[in-house]
């Protein structure tokens, strides 16, 4: 048997469930695509789009995902990767990074019953809470025993008030995951069911409604429309030029933030690939506009972006959701969950307990900011060394070192140190311009901070979930420019690398296709959608402020804190 035949025999192997369950449980990264089972530890690496992108796919049928986020040559490539076959329809693990446990081939044939069903959904680390009920546990059994219950400082005792107190801290506590628990149920009423045959339905009608737009034509990009664009990006950039020269420093400000609010939206299509469909051109397209014209990491974003899309509005999971302690839109973040991207505790701590009483407040002037947030995250992405150094794309962190460099050349320097007068006019020009891009910001919130966040688990398919947790916002075609297709969302995240431009056409078709499903569609005009997001986080801010009063009350901060 020649070498080829050999490769070829082991590429063709059927691999049963629990062969690809004892793989996953040694550490090794495998996924399932279009009845393929690849490893992939020796690319995790070197992805361009990020790690996080591919552990959330462990364990899973990524079909859907692959097809969506990767062009037909890149899925070549997949190939190589190969190390068997399935037989039948998958049945998804729950990825380790989301918790899921797997067992060895050992604990799989002797069908070990202390074994968790590594398909069930992902856990939800709590740690706060884990104190909680670990101090209650000790504060009933002293408790029945008149006993006082001593801290680490000190022999102080917890009176009976107290533990009154700290047992309403727990009946809250648990009213909010009954409500969390209701959501869910909601959800699961309101979407089609999570059996297997259903969820099959609802892929096999998205694959034939991808097929139907690409047959429109809706993949071809319309250089003709990016004619139009780089028109006004350019009358904003000399507009902003003429006033510096001339003196109206805040107008010029104003302008210079529109030129950056504008060439977002060209950003975010060459980061999905969406204008000449060639990995490298719209990756230079992106890192040029990103990086030299606006400061920012476009390879950065692309990392955050690809997971967001494949968990999108997760707690754990999603980055564009996690904006702790500054807002949550959910009760769940209460628990001091751990972000599996950040790689941390986003804690709800003093600082959170305060802000999140009053984040619907602080929603719009906290978004203001929001670029200098960006401005941190891109450092930490490109000179923390975030990026891969191997593979197709080595070179893009260095061309993104040259271009933060000639950004704060011709910004920092040339424009707001050089142009203006005063140390006062160079700040005001400063915050004046960043302000000017806060719609962006609130764009990008609209479509998911009032949506769903429940985790109806791995049996959800990819379309269904999108668009549960997902929106559309209603607008005149006109206004099309300024929202730069952000206001079609749930489409978008059906069909990330379609060209904005083609979003409005391609929406009927969504509409049609959640008509037949009995799939909710939700889409809202923009001031209605503000106002979502507004109730949404006023609602949480409620639950927050009863949440830190019950905990004052009990004294339960400093018990927590003692232990």
């Amino acid at each position: 048997m020649t070498a080829t035949q050999q490769t070829s025999r082991y590429r063709d192997r059927i691999l049963s469930r629990d062969d690809v369950e004892h793989l996953v449980a040694d550490g090794r990264k495998v996924v399932v695509i279009d009845g393929a089972v690849l490893k992939v530890d020796a690319w995790l690496p070197y992805h361009p789009g990020g790690d996080k992108a591919i552990l959330h796919m462990v364990g899973r049928d990524a079909s859907l995902e692959v097809h969506a986020f990767h062009s037909l040559e890149t899925q070549d490539v997949m190939k190589k990767y190969q190390i068997g076959k399935i037989e039948g329809q998958w049945r998804d693990f729950v990825p380790p990074i989301q918790d899921g446990t797997f067992r060895f081939r050992v604990d799989i044939e002797s069908g070990n019953p202390d074994e968790p069903d590594s398909s069930e959904s992902s856990g939800e680390p709590s740690p706060m809470f884990d104190k909680l009920r670990a101090r209650q546990k000790q504060s009933s059994a002293v408790g029945g025993q008149n006993s006082s219950i001593s801290t680490s400082s000190s022999a102080t005792s917890l009176s009976s008030h107290a533990i009154d107190e700290v047992d309403g801290y727990s009946t809250l506590q648990s009213r909010l995951k009954v409500r969390t628990t209701q959501e869910q149920q909601d959800d699961m009423g309101s979407f089609p069911s999570l059996d297997a045959a259903t969820q099959a339905t609802v892929i096999s009608k998205y694959q034939a409604l991808d097929d139907k737009v690409r047959g429109e034509g809706l993949y071809d990009c319309s250089y003709k429309d990016y004619a139009i664009e780089a028109a006004r990006y350019t009358f904003l950039a000399l507009s902003s030029y003429f006033l510096l020269r001339s003196g109206y420093y805040i107008a010029s400000a104003v302008c210079l933030g529109m030129f950056w609010h504008q060439l977002t939206f060209t950003v975010h299509d060459a980061g999905h690939m969406g204008i000449t469909h060639d990995y490298h051109i719209d990756s230079c397209i992106g890192i040029f506009i990103a990086d030299f014209l606006g400061g920012l990491s476009c390879c950065w974003w692309k990392r955050n972006h690809n997971v967001h899309h494949i968990v999108t509005n997760s707690p754990e999971h999603d980055p564009d959701i996690q904006h702790m302690p500054f807002f949550a839109i959910t009760p769940r973040f209460f628990s001091s969950l751990k972000s599996t991207y950040y790689d941390r505790i986003m804690s709800f701590d003093a600082m959170a307990q305060f802000t999140l009483k009053y984040q619907h407040y602080l929603y719009y002037p906290l978004l203001t900011f929001g670029r200098f947030n960006l401005y941190a995250l891109s450092w930490q992405y490109i000179f923390g060394f975030q990026g891969p150094r191997k593979g197709p794309a080595w070179w893009h962190r260095y061309l993104e070192m040259v271009g933060q460099v000639f950004f704060w050349y011709w910004f920092g320097y040339l424009v707001v140190y050089k142009s203006t007068p005063s140390p006062w006019t160079r700040v005001l020009f400063v915050l004046i311009s960043h302000a000017t891009t806060t719609p962006v910001h609130v764009q990008i919130t609209l479509s998911h901070f009032a949506m769903s966040t429940s985790d109806l688990g791995v049996a959800e398919s990819f379309p269904q979930r999108m668009l549960r947790t997902t929106m559309d916002v209603d607008c005149p075609q006109w206004l099309d420019f300024f929202h730069g297709g952000l206001q079609f969302q749930a489409v978008h995240h059906l069909f990330p690398r379609m060209p904005r431009h083609n979003l409005r056409r391609a929406q009927k078709y969504v509409v049609e296709f959640c008509q037949d499903l009995g799939i909710p569609y939700t889409i809202y005009g923009f001031k209605e959608g503000n106002e979502k997001v507004l109730s949404r986080l006023k609602d949480v801010a409620k639950q927050a402020r009863m949440l830190v009063e019950c905990q004052r009350s009990s004294g339960l901060h400093s018990v927590l804190e003692s232990h």
